[in-house]
């Protein structure tokens, strides 16, 4: 054996040792591995670094960015709604996931089909109270069984196709796998859904950021044509359990209803008073046509109380529920003084008006009377964040109208969490307290001056997605047209994706400075590190050579033995490389033993195909599984606690479905 083979050969078991053993992060031995082949002349110098530049490598990012707005336009709640089962149990909900992904795959890059159903997983295991990873690897894994069934699903088939089409043979059509590939697709998606997904260790989201801050009372308006518009109390009740929120109180023409009795009947213009998590705000504003109501922080005439508002309690249920604590509000103007009476048809339509405007991307600081549009602030500036007030602070004992937050400050007050304790009153002339959690809305730098001049800590900011529908159809059409021209051939993937992100940031979906945010670069350096590996092993022969030897000894010239061989070494190939380049090398090998067998080489070739599609092992073999690995916040190791029960369940079903529909005929 040839000394950059044995080098090679030790470089590569060092990196899965260490990988394996967990101490270094992924990203660190994958860059080590990649300077010991450069070190020892396996890698050029000025080649390696080239797999930053690699296709695989800007999809992987394109669609981190892509799948970022979708999240953030709302889009992913609509496709959560319309494709998943309401009140379904982990199981149920699991298998929804995981089938729909598997047919996605069959029509369209297995990597888009994930990047489009990622963002609606994290939402389920929140839901179902399961750790991401629980959900993402069966959606990882699903996604990769479903591209195996036609032409365009992944590039291996392409490849194997290319290569029948040089054999003479002719290219295989676009559902020759079809067969084959949807008996292994529909025994992993039932070895998945029916238990398997338990066997996903269980780690903490690895990108999760903030922490549980309690409930916050928030103000919402009832939109025109709203999911609730003449509902009950009790339905929309109904409807809020799906989302662990509740209604504490409501507004109604110029009346405040503490404890409403169930049987009222709400309508459009109405302001109901829920309390919610800041993480659910955004899927209920979303799934119920509702939106933000405004804390005003101009000084509002004083109706019957000192909230600005009528107080009556409705006579059959307002002994039995305590009155709502501080809520929240949307927008209506910046600095423009509004009435405090919120009846009004007129005076409704030109608050929704302005709360369009405003949520869109502006929010406009000039003072009273002031219409200048000049001085407005772009909304990939804006930012939700929480701000711990401080013992002792400036903001104590103070309500939103005196600190005039908008016309001074530029931010929005939209919530106020006090732990254990309600208040009658609105949420401008609530009187902060010290430990209260107030959920603001600006920029960051706004944000950081009003805390630093009033004894606030800034804390995480929060993904409270606001419903746009708009932009929640034009991020689901960039992603579906990027989709598309990768799938039809228009484009290569990563310039398709690349243009997905061009025009996301052009028509901000999403804003220019969540780009780089939305990019998991440990995991983008770990895959462009080891593809110059992977070529390593190419170049030296390695991976022809280790195939051929355990062909040569242990299948010793029988057809079945040599097909299970083929399949096996496959996708121990694609455990460790690129699934598009352990199909380049595997296929040569496959038609040759098919030449030296005298047999069709078909069924070794549809062997090839579904091995190199069948990397569940590692992070590393597939772009899907490295697209988990940093939102599942998995290790090197855990993969194969479901991936190897797939792989065995894989080659159980491929071996006699390739021997049945692509037989071992004898060529003469």
């Amino acid at each position: 054996m040839p000394a950059d083979q044995i080098t090679i050969l030790a470089i590569l078991l060092a990196t899965v040792a260490l990988f394996l053993w967990g101490r270094w992060r992924h990203d660190m031995v994958a860059g080590a591995s990649l300077l010991a082949c450069v070190l020892t002349g396996l890698v050029g110098a000025g080649e390696a670094f080239i797999g930053f530049g690699h296709p695989a490598v800007v999809t992987v990012a394109c669609v981190l960015v892509l799948s970022r707005g979708l999240q953030t336009s709302g889009a992913i709640d609509v496709l959560t709604r319309v494709a998943l089962p309401k009140q379904a149990g982990p199981m149920l909900a699991i298998a929804s996931l995981t089938g729909l992904a598997a047919l996605l795959s069959a029509f369209m890059n297995n990597v888009g089909a994930l990047a489009l159903l990622m963002p609606v997983a994290i939402q389920i295991a929140r839901k179902q109270s399961l750790a991401p990873g629980q959900v993402l690897m069966p959606l990882a894994f699903g996604s990769i069984l479903g591209g195996m069934t036609t032409l365009i699903g992944t590039p291996p088939n392409l490849i194997v196709s290319g290569f029948r089409a040089e054999s003479g043979a002719g290219a295989f059509a676009m559902f020759d796998f079809a067969p084959v590939g949807l008996a292994v697709a529909a025994a992993g998606v039932l070895l998945i859904v029916l238990g398997g997904w338990k066997l996903v260790p269980v780690r903490k989201d690895a990108a999760a950021q903030g922490f549980d801050t309690g409930l916050y009372l928030t103000e919402v308006r009832i939109r025109d044509g709203a999911r609730i518009d003449g509902l009950r109390i009790r339905e929309v009740e109904a409807l809020l359990d799906e989302h662990g929120a509740q209604v504490v109180g409501m507004v109604q023409s110029e009346f405040r209803v503490h404890a409403p009795h169930p049987g009222r009947r709400v309508r459009s213009g109405d302001i109901l008073v829920l309390e919610a998590e800041a993480d659910t705000l955004g899927t209920v504003l979303s799934s119920l046509g509702l939106a933000l109501e405004e804390a005003i922080d101009s000084n509002a005439e004083d109706l019957d109380d000192d909230d600005g508002s009528k107080v009556r309690e409705d006579a059959t249920d307002a002994d039995t529920a305590s009155p709502p604590r501080a809520a929240v509000g949307g927008k209506r103007g910046a600095g423009r003084r509004q009435p405090s009476s919120v009846g009004g048809a007129a005076a409704r339509r030109a608050a929704d008006a302005d709360i369009a405007a405003d949520i869109d991307g502006k929010v406009d600081p000039d003072e009273e009377g002031d219409e200048d549009d000049d001085a407005r602030t772009p909304r990939s500036d804006i930012v939700l964040q929480e701000l711990a007030v401080l013992p002792g602070a400036a903001l104590v004992g103070r309500t939103a109208s005196d600190l005039s937050l908008r016309s001074r400050y530029s931010i929005n007050l939209l919530a106020l969490s006090r732990e254990g304790q309600r208040s009658m009153q609105r949420l401008r002339s609530q009187a902060i307290r010290a430990g209260d959690l107030l959920l603001l809305q600006g920029t960051p730098e706004s944000i950081a001056e009003f805390a630093t001049h009033h004894g606030g800590v800034p804390l995480a900011e929060r993904d409270l997605r606001i419903p746009d529908g708009r932009k929640a159809l034009t991020a689901a059409a960039v992603m579906l047209l990027s989709i598309a021209a990768a799938a039809l051939g228009v484009l290569p993937a990563a310039v398709a994706f690349a243009l997905g992100v061009l025009a996301s940031m052009v028509l901000r979906t999403v804003q220019p400075r969540d780009v780089y945010e939305a990019i998991d670069w440990p995991v983008i350096v770990l895959l462009a590190a080891l593809i110059p590996v992977a070529g390593a092993m190419e170049s030296t022969g390695t991976a022809g050579l280790i195939a051929r030897f355990l062909f040569t000894t242990v299948g010793q010239g029988h057809a079945v033995v040599g097909l299970v061989l083929i399949l096996v070494v496959t996708m121990t190939l694609s455990d460790l490389m690129n699934n598009a380049a352990t199909a380049a090398v595997m296929c040569p090998i496959a038609i040759g033993a098919a030449a030296t067998l005298g047999v069709s080489a078909d069924p070794f070739l549809m062997a090839v195909a579904v091995g190199a599609s069948c990397a569940f092992l590692t992070p590393i073999g597939h772009q899907n599984n490295t697209l988990i690995l940093g939102p599942g916040g998995f290790r090197f190791g855990d993969y194969w606690r479901l991936g190897l029960p797939v792989q065995l369940l894989v080659i159980a079903v491929a071996v006699p479905m390739l021997l049945t529909v692509w037989p071992l005929v004898p060529i003469g």
